[in-house]
């Protein structure tokens, strides 16, 4: 029960548990046209935008950081792409849409270099650093579109976010290959380490040798990359890019995401299996509260309701604490015969 990844699954699969009694066929999985269709597909697929989100994160939270302003990377990213394919005079070029990844992704990693420079260079807090991409990124995103929801007619970009590779969604070996890259990246080298020991002590980790400002910037470029990711994923699914909507309120999903995997917000070890798991349990949730037919204005209280429940299961203090309580109720005397003795 000590294990961090005990209770996200064990959540996970209560959430799953509950879905198979509510609704029988939920675990089915079809067959069509040569793709695998079915609610957990979905989950996978829906829920891969928030996956690379969450662990760019993890990597921030692990140096003692935050980013606020991953939501509008994605917006931007999405922007910026759509509207160098919407220029294009052959949209389903391969060149064209290739470029427009490009510019894209390079945008995306500049605006982590930003946020990484003004927390290490600058020495502003990562939580007000960030809330000034936040702010004025989603207005950068809507400069980009002029206000409007660029539409796309390009069967190759809509492949990134809505194609097939061996009847699975192409949007799920992105998240993997992602995956596994920062995986080996940050426990098969000392990268993991560094970042560690930044989040644990920046001052001992310079005296030690480790270039912590670079290491700083590095994790923040990186996250930026992965909301640039999102940022495709998200408006190659629907062929157009929203300014003012593309990635609302994913910072606080993929930090719930972060906390749930059992990484904790005050810096150090991390957890990107952790992370993995509690950005599935909220996309499993999300799909969940659709499939019950919760009412559209109060699906946020019972998000809300659910993350603080798993939140408050999770915490050891917590815990000790309702055991504490519990025994008191039902032995009132052990705790003074214990004191005297």
């Amino acid at each position: 029960m000590k294990h961090h990844l005990f209770w996200p699954l064990a959540m996970l699969g209560a959430l799953l548990l509950f879905n198979l009694f509510y609704s029988p066929d939920f675990f089915t999985i079809r067959m069509q046209g040569g793709h695998l269709y079915g609610n957990l597909i979905d989950i996978l697929n829906f829920g891969a935008p928030l996956i690379l989100v969450a662990v760019g994160m993890t990597l921030v939270i692990a140096t003692k950081g935050i980013d606020l302003s991953v939501g509008s990377v994605v917006a931007i990213a999405g922007a910026m792409s759509c509207l160098t394919i919407s220029k294009g005079e052959d949209q389903n070029s391969l060149g064209l849409v290739l470029m427009a990844i490009g510019f894209a992704l390079g945008l995306s990693v500049i605006l982590g270099l930003w946020n990484g420079l003004l927390v290490t260079g600058a020495g502003i807090q990562p939580i007000i650093a960030t809330l000034i991409l936040m702010v004025a990124g989603r207005g950068i995103a809507q400069l980009i579109t002029d206000g409007q929801i660029i539409t796309l007619s390009s069967s190759k970009y809509e492949f990134i976010g809505a194609g097939s590779l061996a009847t699975l969604p192409f949007s799920i070996f992105i998240v993997a290959a992602v995956f596994v890259v920062a995986s080996l990246l940050t426990r098969k080298t000392a990268l993991g380490l560094f970042i560690e020991s930044v989040g644990t002590n920046p001052h001992a980790s310079r005296l030690a040798g480790i270039r912590s400002r670079f290491v700083v910037v590095s994790v923040y470029m990186f996250c930026g990359l992965c909301a640039g990711i999102a940022g495709l994923l998200l408006s190659s699914n629907v062929s157009s890019a929203d300014g003012n909507n593309a990635g609302l309120w994913y910072e606080l999903d993929a930090i719930l995401a972060v906390v749930i995997g059992g990484t904790s917000l005050n810096g150090g070890r991390f957890y990107l299996s952790g992370t993995l798991v509690g950005a599935l349990m909220i996309q499993t949730l999300s799909t969940t509260i659709y499939s019950v037919g919760i009412a559209p204005e109060i699906t946020l209280v019972v998000k809300a309701f659910v993350v603080l429940t798993v939140c408050l299961i999770q915490s050891e203090a917590f815990r000790k604490a309702i055991v504490r309580r519990w025994q008191t109720r039902h032995y009132p005397g052990e705790k003074e015969v214990t004191r005297h003795a």
